[in-house]
């Protein structure tokens, strides 16, 4: 499928940007911004997950804080990070996207500071947190809505998902990164990672700022007609005061809940099933190749993913949930490396495509469609949560931990079909036939 163009006005790319271009050549004809925001999908993940994996490990082992409380703190984190993009879409439209980014990187550089002077302090350590995933939800939205900016609807889905590649090689790589110094040096990781957002920041400060009649990738064509110079703001394209949720694609948000929903049982809960099974160095082993494949999988198939007609990309993509699913049941370690790439397949295919599809059918700017499926995802993380804990300590209960997974796959190829019906009764235009 072809995305639509959008209402008038939807700002365009100049031909010498991605249209036209096929497979991993259009990378080749980026702008120096759009490469460097792409150095930084890498290079953030890669300072957060330096820290953010072993929270429970500072909270609860170095500051005391019962484990409770810990799971109570790490559930709000999430939630603000993810849910928060809502804000961060409503601050992009307000002042810019560029500034946004701005704003959102000194938000988390004073968070990874404040870990250090966190070490001896819960409170601290605390707030720290609430800043970096408060700047998380102010970044992503404006960050992908930057990326994309005047890029025509065929060259967005390689960009979003070549961006996509490099934030997971970010967070693969950081926990291994930062392994050998979170308990023996914390206090030098920490200013490492301020230190490296600082620098990022600084980046983000001399990127151009978007506007109407300037291309952030680069002066504007000679047959451009130039207009007289204007203040910056003066140039910034009016923008509409709307409603946070004014025209938000119902269906791509709903399924979006959905995908984050049964996917966030394999991210929460493999660990805990696997390493006694195999060990962790098998573990490792699985992650690692997983992340091989979104790496390299998710840009070479973004541009038959962006073709495929959305009913079709969802069959896709919960099939090979509920298949992962299943398979992670047989317990085998085989059967877990199996299950895992299963479960990647169906994460590139849905989470690009429902982001590709929320772009097409919202009337709203990029930054406000990013911060609703960022919404969205924080619903399902949420709703995964609540439901992942108890399920998989009843199953685990019982004896027999490979029925959690069986419940899981059973979740995956009968809660589509019904969520689709619900939404066509309630929205009767409401249809993933194209």
């Amino acid at each position: 499928m072809t995305p639509p163009s959008g209402p008038p006005g939807r700002l365009r790319s100049r031909p010498a940007q991605l249209t036209g271009l096929k497979g991993l050549k259009g990378l080749t004809g980026l702008s120096g911004p759009q490469y460097f925001l792409l150095a930084g999908s890498f290079l953030i993940p890669l300072g957060s997950f330096a820290v953010l994996p072993f929270m429970s490990v500072l909270l609860h082992e170095r500051l005391g804080i019962g484990l409770g409380v810990v799971g109570v703190v790490l559930a709000i984190a999430s939630f603000v990070q993810f849910a928060g993009g809502v804000v961060g879409a409503v601050v992009a439209e307000r002042i810019g996207l560029q500034r946004t980014m701005l704003l959102a990187l000194v938000v988390r550089t004073a968070g990874f500071a404040g870990f250090v002077p966190g070490l001896a302090h819960p409170a601290a350590a605390v707030a720290a947190l609430f800043l970096v995933s408060c700047g998380a939800a102010l970044y992503l939205p404006a960050n992908k809505a930057y990326l994309v900016h005047r890029v025509a609807d065929e060259g967005r889905p390689l960009l979003l998902s070549a961006s996509g590649s490099a934030l997971n090689a970010g967070i693969t790589l950081g926990p291994i990164a930062a392994a050998p110094f979170v308990l023996s040096a914390s206090a030098g990781l920490f200013t490492a990672v301020a230190a490296l957002f600082a620098a990022i920041t600084v980046g983000h400060a001399l990127l151009p700022v978007e506007t109407a009649g300037h291309h952030p990738e680069g002066p504007a064509r000679p047959e451009e007609p130039r207009e007289p110079k204007k203040s910056v703001d003066a140039q910034l394209p009016p923008r509409r005061r709307e409603k946070a949720f004014a025209g938000l694609p119902v269906l791509p948000f709903a399924v979006t809940v959905l995908s984050v929903y049964v996917f966030m049982f394999f991210q929460h809960y493999l660990a805990v099933y696997a390493v006694p099974r195999t060990s962790t160095e098998f573990y490792g082993l699985v992650l690692a190749l997983y992340a091989v494949l979104l790496v390299v999988a998710q840009p070479l198939l973004s541009g038959r993913i962006a073709r495929m007609p959305y009913a079709r990309a969802l069959r896709l993509g919960f099939a090979a949930l509920a298949a992962g699913m299943a398979t992670l049941a047989l317990g085998h370690p085989a059967a877990l490396l199996a299950g895992a790439l299963l479960i990647c397949l169906g994460e590139i295919v849905l989470f690009l495509k429902n982001d590709l599809e929320a772009l097409a059918r919202s009337p709203r700017a990029p930054a406000v469609v990013f911060g609703h499926q960022r919404l969205a995802a924080g619903i399902g993380a949420f709703a995964s949560g609540i439901a992942g804990g108890e399920g998989y300590g009843l199953a685990e209960r019982s004896g027999h931990p490979g029925l959690f997974w069986t419940a899981v796959a059973v979740q995956c190829a009968l809660l589509p079909p019904l969520l689709l019906r619900a939404l066509r009764r309630l929205r009767p235009g409401s249809t993933t036939d194209r």
